[in-house]
């Protein structure tokens, strides 16, 4: 399963592509760079995942137990707007209208690499989020990290 690093920049075309960058290609594990699925992601972005871990995603997901009001409204929440896209013969990505608004994306944006998946976000929203919370990181850190250990401590 590919893990996912760095920061990219991109530009979208008035068709609604953008090329995904090479740094990026090269990251995927082999055969696993022509389709991906995208979903409107958390904070207004767009998620994009390969096929492998949108399928073991989508097992668990169909796990939940949909006798669960809160299980049906994340369900509907979450795969609204889940679509699959190719990439092109020039290695671009085409992207549905309604997920480019979710994000508010025009023009910039920015992938930005969450180990098993990828983040699509509109450039000026994505570095008004990390300056908005470049001061709490220490704090969530210490929240989601602290109570298991340091995870360096066996590199």
């Amino acid at each position: 399963m590919t893990s996912f690093l760095g920061e990219y920049e991109v530009a979208f075309d008035a068709k609604g592509r953008f090329l995904l960058p090479s740094g990026f290609r090269k990251q995927l594990a082999e055969g696993a760079g022509d389709k991906f699925v995208i979903n409107r992601g958390f904070e207004n972005c767009i998620t994009i995942y390969t096929m492998d871990v949108w399928n073991a995603l989508s097992e668990k997901i169909n796990k939940l137990n949909d006798f669960k009001p809160e299980v049906r409204q994340f369900k509907r929440l979450f795969l609204n707007g889940a679509n699959i896209v190719e990439v092109d013969s020039a290695d671009r990505l085409l992207l549905p209208k309604p997920l480019l608004e979710h994000a508010g994306i025009k023009k910039d944006a920015v992938l930005s690499a969450q180990g098993n998946k990828v983040e699509l976000w509109d450039k000026d929203t994505y570095y008004n989020y990390l300056r908005q919370n470049a001061g709490s990181f220490s704090n969530l850190a210490e929240q989601v990290v602290g109570d298991s250990g340091n995870p360096f401590e066996n590199m």
